[in-house]
């Protein structure tokens, strides 16, 4: 039910898994699919929050919906599912009999490599990989805090938001002095968020370059709301909040709609100028980025609660959309990695260049696109009986 899909005694039998989880990462993908191709972006004039600013007005509206809902939420949705995974791994062993050290040995070799896994994927195909950032981050969770108390989770949780949040802080004051002095070298900070590896047209340089941002992307990831929604993924998991939604609908709602209010309030500077409709110098739309990024933790928490509230709801009707969403929430690493597949050699430069000829509505279909490939393949392994390539790979590794 996580992205290691697995026992050390088999497999999870089809009927004792939970719809939620799967239902969750399963539309996550697609969120995730939307928010990546912003990343192979290059080659446009004007460029606003990572999005380009000179195509239509569909284009500045499809702008603002992905900045106010999608970038900087999908992944802390996917740490907060990573987290509540963690336990539901751990509490499976215990069921099964495994003693404490056989539990810390199989966390311990999952998320090593889960690192070794984005490590490839992110040198091969694309350096903003997330499986690196959250390898690393349950390698700090199963070590130090999984076994708290759940106070000192929140506690912790609280803290390395307030980082993350001085971390930002920090480059924006840089920013606006660089801005004071009259610094104009990179100072197109929503520019720069197009990879340089995507820029080149040197199919060889592009592999060096990624070298080079795939691990910066990993630290970085590590000081954003990766760790703390993980730490509340993983008190959640401990009420069962995704496994029982109806004792919990109470809970799931105020979560959701808490999280949504403080995640679009704090999203909508950025998307405004985003779509722009409001002009902001390099120092400003810096700190529209820090309130966007330091919100986004509560999207993704609404999110999770609200695909809790659905799966709720459809758990006696699952029908064809929901048995396919489910099919790919269970191979979610499967398809995470074949979006990869399809969007490096498609957009970036060094390949078909896609990245700079597509408008935001042009990528926007063109990641609804590859999603929907995927769960095409997702369902088809469904029909198989089959798990994904990469978790049959990620399962024997760990488990051998």
């Amino acid at each position: 039910m996580t992205l290691l899909d697995a026992s050390p005694h088999g497999p999870v039998r089809s009927g004792a898994r939970v719809l939620a989880p799967d239902l969750a990462r399963g539309l996550m993908l697609l969120l995730i699919a939307l928010a990546n191709t912003g990343a192979y972006v290059f080659g446009h004039g004007r460029v606003a929050m990572g999005h380009p600013l000179d195509g239509t007005a569909l284009d500045r509206a499809v702008n603002f919906v992905l900045t106010i809902a999608v970038d900087g939420r999908a992944y802390p949705l996917f740490a907060f599912l990573f987290g509540y995974g963690m336990v539901q791994v751990v509490r499976r062993l215990e069921t099964q009999g495994a003693d404490p050290a056989r539990t810390a040995l199989i966390l311990r070799r999952r998320h090593l490599w889960l690192l070794l896994f984005g490590a490839v994927h992110g040198v091969l195909l694309f350096s903003g990989d997330i499986l690196g950032t959250y390898g690393a981050a349950g390698l700090v969770v199963a070590g130090l805090l999984l076994f708290r108390r759940e106070r000192t989770l929140y506690v912790w949780s609280a803290v390395l938001l307030a980082v993350s949040a001085l971390f930002y802080s920090l480059i924006a004051l840089l920013v606006g002095l660089m801005e004071f002095l009259g610094v104009d070298d990179g100072a197109d900070i929503a520019a720069a968020a197009a990879l340089p590896s995507a820029a080149t047209t040197d199919p060889l340089a592009a592999p060096l370059l990624r070298l080079q941002e795939w691990p910066m992307g990993v630290l970085e990831g590590l000081v954003m709301a990766v760790l703390p929604a993980m730490l509340l993924g993983v008190v959640a998991a401990r009420h069962r909040l995704l496994e029982d939604p109806a004792r919990h609908r109470r809970t799931l709602r105020t979560v959701a709609g808490v999280g949504f209010a403080v995640s679009l309030l704090g999203g909508l500077p950025a998307a405004l100028a985003a779509a722009g409709v409001i002009g902001a110098g390099p120092s400003a739309e810096m700190w529209m980025f820090v309130l966007h990024r330091v919100t986004g933790l509560g999207g993704g928490l609404a999110f999770a609660a609200l695909f809790g509230l659905l799966a709720h709801r459809l758990k006696h009707r699952r029908g064809l959309v929901t048995n396919a969403l489910a099919a790919t929430g269970k191979r979610s690493l499967t398809c995470y990695l074949a979006q990869s597949v399809v969007f490096a050699p498609l957009l970036s430069a060094w390949g078909f260049g896609l990245g700079a000829r597509l408008d935001s509505a042009g990528l926007a279909l063109f990641a609804v696109g590859t999603w929907l490939l995927t769960v095409g393949i997702a369902v088809s392994y469904e029909h198989a009986g089959k798990r994904g390539p990469a978790e049959a790979l990620l399962r024997g590794r760990v488990y051998r």
